[in-house]
C-alpha cells in the first residue's frame, strides 16, 4: 500500500508555512504524495468543509517548490467549475514546474449551491466534466488543437506549455457514473467513505474493465493515530489492501502543524507504506 497525506491547506492548521513544512516532512518520511482539496466558494450556511481553504493548485506549487521527489495531487478537483482550457494550461504548467509529479483526482462536485454561486449548471456537470477531460487531453498532445463537443468547441488553438508526459487523471467518487467515468476515461479511481467489503466488488468490476493496464485504485480516509487506535488502522489498511486498493490518502484531524506532522509520522510507522 502506498500512502499519501493531505496537506494542512484548510481549517485552523492551514498556513503557507504549515503546507511547506508538512510537504517537506512527508518527503523525508518517504510518503508517496501530498494532496489538497478544492472548493472555490462556500455558501455561509454550508457547514462542510472548512471555508478557510488555500487555492489548491497554488498550494501544490508552493509544496512542490519546497520539495524534490514527493508526488503532488488534487483530491478532488471539481473540474466542471473551471473552463477546461484554463485548467489544461494550469495543470500542464504545474506538472512541468514540479518535474512531472502531478496526479489529478477529478470529480463532479456535490454542492449545488456552489455551482449556483458560480453561475454554472449543476445538472449537466457530469457531461461537462467528460468533455473537459477530453479537451485537456487533446490540447496536451495536439498543437494547434481542434475540438468540437456539445459544451466546448474550438479550432486551431495553442495551449502551451504542454506536459512532458500524460498527466494521470483519476476519477473520484462512488456513484455509478463516477465508476463508469473511471473505467472509460480515467487512469485511476479514488473512493471515499466506503467500507472495504463494499469497495471490493467495485474494485473487481473496475479491474475487469481495465485489466492489463496501470489503472490505480486509491481510497481517501481519515486515519489519524492521535485520535484512533493503531490496531484499527492496521486492520483497515489490511482490509483495503485485500479489497484491491493500492493507494490511500489520509487527512489528519489536527488543528496545528506540529500535531499534523506527528500524526503523519505515527501513521507511517503503523502502515509501513510501500515506497
Amino acid at each position: 500500500m502506498r500512502l499519501g497525506i493531505h496537506l494542512p491547506q484548510y481549517g485552523r492548521a492551514a498556513s503557507p508555512e504549515a503546507i511547506r513544512s508538512v510537504a517537506m516532512r512527508a518527503e523525508a518520511l518517504g510518503v508517496a504524495d501530498v494532496w489538497v482539496s478544492d472548493h472555490i466558494v462556500q455558501p455561509a450556511d454550508q457547514k462542510y468543509p472548512s471555508p478557510y481553504l488555500y487555492e489548491p493548485l497554488l498550494s501544490l506549487a508552493w509544496a512542490a517548490a519546497a520539495t524534490e521527489r514527493v508526488g503532488i495531487g488534487t483530491s478532488v478537483l471539481v473540474v466542471p467549475q473551471y473552463h477546461p482550457l484554463q485548467l489544461a494550461n494550469s495543470l500542464a504548467s504545474l506538472d512541468r514546474m514540479s518535474a512531472g509529479r502531478l496526479t489529478v483526482v477529478a470529480g463532479v462536485g456535490w454542492s449545488e449551491a456552489e455551482f449556483d454561486a458560480l453561475g454554472q449548471g449543476f445538472a449537466d456537470r457530469g457531461a461537462r466534466m467528460d468533455e473537459a477531460i477530453d479537451v485537456m487531453r487533446t490540447v496536451w498532445v495536439d498543437d494547434p488543437a481542434t475540438f468540437h463537443g456539445e459544451h466546448y468547441s474550438f479550432d486551431d488553438l495553442r495551449v502551451l506549455p504542454q506536459p512532458d508526459r500524460s498527466i494521470p487523471i483519476w476519477i473520484g467518487g462512488m456513484s455509478r457514473p463516477a465508476r463508469r467515468r473511471a473505467a472509460t476515461r480515467g487512469d485511476g479511481f479514488q473512493a471515499i467513505s466506503t467500507p472495504a467489503d463494499e469497495l471490493a466488488p467495485v474494485v473487481a468490476e473496475l479491474r475487469a474493465d481495465r485489466s492489463g493496464d496501470d489503472f490505480v485504485v486509491s481510497y481517501r480516509t481519515g486515519w489519524d493515530p492521535q485520535g484512533m487506535d493503531a490496531a484499527q488502522i492496521r486492520d483497515e489498511c489490511q482490509a483495503y489492501a485485500e479489497a484491491g486498493v493500492q493507494h490511500v490518502v489520509s487527512a489528519p484531524w489536527r488543528t496545528n502543524v506540529d500535531d499534523w506532522i506527528r500524526s503523519m509520522e505515527l501513521l507511517v510507522d503503523i502502515v509501513e507504506p510501500e515506497p
